[in-house]
């Protein structure tokens, strides 16, 4: 079995810990922006391949992760519910950044960028009202927000410093050793 992916993709590292916790055998194989619009049909990574089977998004692989090695990716809807949000909210600030950094398009510049903007401040906004775990280990919504978090924090594309409830729970991620052993390598 092998992964493509970046060391910096909150997608790949979530499937990263995922296969620290599952224990897999996978080789990490990485992967630059050029040659995952080469090797994926969606131009982007994760991209998985274990004999005939080839997927590429980061949701299926983590499922399929998960059932190969006897477990559910996700115990109940509210679990289901966190991931997608955090899923839109990651999205949603990967596309932030990319006009950013690759076409000098800033928020301001975009009424468009600016709704993704206002998404993401109204997603925060309701995350930080959660309950959020207070426990390890995280089950896949909250690793999701966390490597969401995380990465968006790392490229200081969020401020979630008056966000208590946001602050304390990726506090709490990053006690996780899974977690920690996965992060970016420092800008």
């Amino acid at each position: 079995m092998k992964i493509y992916g970046s060391y910096t993709s909150p997608f790949v590292r979530h499937c990263r810990i995922v296969l620290l916790q599952t224990k897999l055998a996978c080789e990490f194989i990485e992967t630059n922006f050029v040659q995952s619009a080469q090797l994926s049909p969606t131009k982007k990574v994760p991209m998985l391949v274990d004999g005939d089977l080839t997927l590429t998004d980061s949701s299926s692989i983590i499922n399929y992760l998960r059932q190969k090695a006897g477990g559910n990716f996700f115990q109940d809807i509210k679990d289901f519910d966190l991931f997608c949000l955090a899923d839109t909210l990651l999205d949603t600030t990967v596309n932030i950044f990319l006009l950013r950094t690759m076409d000098n398009i800033q928020i301001a510049d975009s009424k468009y960028l600016q709704r993704q903007s206002e998404r993401v401040l109204s997603g925060l906004g309701a995350l930080n009202k959660l309950d959020l775990s207070t426990e390890l280990p995280l089950k896949d919504g909250f690793l999701r927000l966390a490597c969401f978090l995380d990465w968006a924090l790392y490229r200081d594309l969020i401020d979630i410093s008056k966000l208590s409830n946001l602050t304390k729970f990726l506090a709490l991620a990053k006690t996780d050793s899974d977690f920690v052993s996965t992060a970016p390598p420092a800008l």
